[in-house]
């Protein structure tokens, strides 16, 4: 059988989680935000900083452990059982596959505003192409989006900064519970990483790699987000920033140069291409990983002879998501979303807490707060977003028992 060629280096690694990372929830996810802990969002986004870091310490130390493709589906196979593995698997596949149509519309909003969704087809088309003819034409395309949005996102924050004020509006409007929620949203934004561990298996040394560049890539994210989010309150203040479509254009706008929002559009729709990219990638290793178990349809599990993809997976995630942008309005399923990636987490903590002391690179407190973290925040998402997430969950783990019985 064909495998997959270990071709990424940790500056690709690191890219490819980055360019995750720094997607449209960086244009988007503070205004959210801001409405559930007024000025307490710079506290909600280090409490989601922080369940990150545990989670991405779990993630690096199982990925070394481990390098093959499939993420926490793997790691929670081979550490706590295949139930668990599926249970991560099914709640990634499923959460990150409504982001993917999530960032391919958000994409078309900015670039062609009217034409939403061909334009979004159009996107997942030429993205699942891409990933079709070799991971490191995904890692290369990847690189040079994540470029133009860290210029948009530098420029535009240095050009903010002569304008700001003490913060204005509310603290903690809606209390402790408002906050968590905040957090839930800005975390939805700080997930990227797991797109390197799912990688693993194409990675050069990842014993070594894959640590580095799960913790750059979150390091610089966290880092960019508290610049911004910084810019965003003490320039625009909670209220505005609460109620406003566009923040990323709206601070340009406050600070004096209105001409300059093209640039943000610019901004925001590489940002979504590039973590459609990275999304589509992931998802279609996990698929890939899932199906050689019969978790899924074992076909999806071959890997093409040239470019050494799964090239059925990939075209299975690529036809879904396209679908779902055709028949499905996602913008009240981002809570769905978050609610199946803390899942995800919660089994990664679960595991990495599970592997003996010759396995561990941090200490297993990182693993509990982790998995607290992740199960508060779940939890404290909207209502409906739980229950939805929740029943999805239920009948993935009966499609399996039917299959296996």
């Amino acid at each position: 059988m064909t495998t997959v060629a270990r071709r990424l280096g940790t500056v690709d690694a690191t890219a490819i989680g980055l360019g995750s990372m720094l997607g449209a929830g960086v244009f988007a996810v503070f205004a959210p935000a801001a409405a559930s802990a007024g000025n307490g969002v710079l506290i909600a986004l280090v409490i989601a900083g922080f369940v990150a870091y545990c989670n991405a310490t779990a993630s690096a130390q199982l990925a070394a452990t481990y390098p093959a493709s499939g993420g926490t589906y793997l790691f929670g196979r081979e550490v706590l059982g295949p139930w668990w593995g599926f249970l991560a698997g099914w709640g990634f596949v499923v959460g990150k596959t409504a982001s993917c149509a999530a960032m391919a519309l958000t994409f078309a909003a900015y670039a062609a505003p009217g034409y939403e969704r061909p334009v979004a087809v159009a996107a997942v088309a030429v993205l699942t192409a891409v990933n079709c003819f070799g991971i490191t034409r995904t890692a290369a395309l990847t690189k040079a989006l994540l470029a133009v949005v860290l210029v948009v996102l530098v420029g535009t924050v240095a050009l903010a900064a002569p304008s700001v004020a003490a913060p204005a509006g509310p603290w903690f409007p809606h209390g402790p519970l408002g906050m968590l929620q905040a957090a839930g949203l800005l975390f939805f934004a700080f997930a990227g990483y797991a797109r390197i561990a799912t990688l693993s298996g194409e990675v050069r040394d990842p014993a070594r790699t894959i640590p580095r560049a799960i913790l750059a890539a979150l390091g610089g994210a966290v880092a960019l987000y508290l610049a911004v989010g910084v810019a965003l309150l003490l320039v625009l203040g909670s209220d505005r920033l609460a109620s406003s479509r566009v923040p990323m254009a709206d601070l340009l706008t406050v600070a004096g140069y209105p001409g300059l929002t093209i640039a943000v559009r610019i901004g925001a729709a590489a940002a979504s291409l590039g973590a459609l990219l990275a999304l589509i990638t992931g998802i279609g290793r996990t698929v890939m990983a899932m199906a050689g178990n019969r978790d899924l349809p074992p076909p999806l599990a071959a890997v093409d002879q040239r470019f050494h993809v799964p090239r059925r997976a990939e075209l299975a995630v690529g036809a879904t998501v396209i679908a779902l942008v055709l028949l499905v309005d996602l913008r009240g399923v981002v809570g769905f979303s978050s609610f199946g990636v803390l899942v995800y987490y919660a089994v990664t903590n679960a595991s990495a807490f599970r592997q003996p002391a010759t396995e561990r690179r941090w200490p297993r407190w990182l693993n509990v707060a982790g998995f607290t973290g992740c199960v508060v925040l779940a939890l404290t998402l909207p209502i409906v977003s739980v229950l939805v997430g929740a029943g999805v969950l239920a009948i993935g783990l009966a499609g399996r028992a039917a299959i296996r019985s």
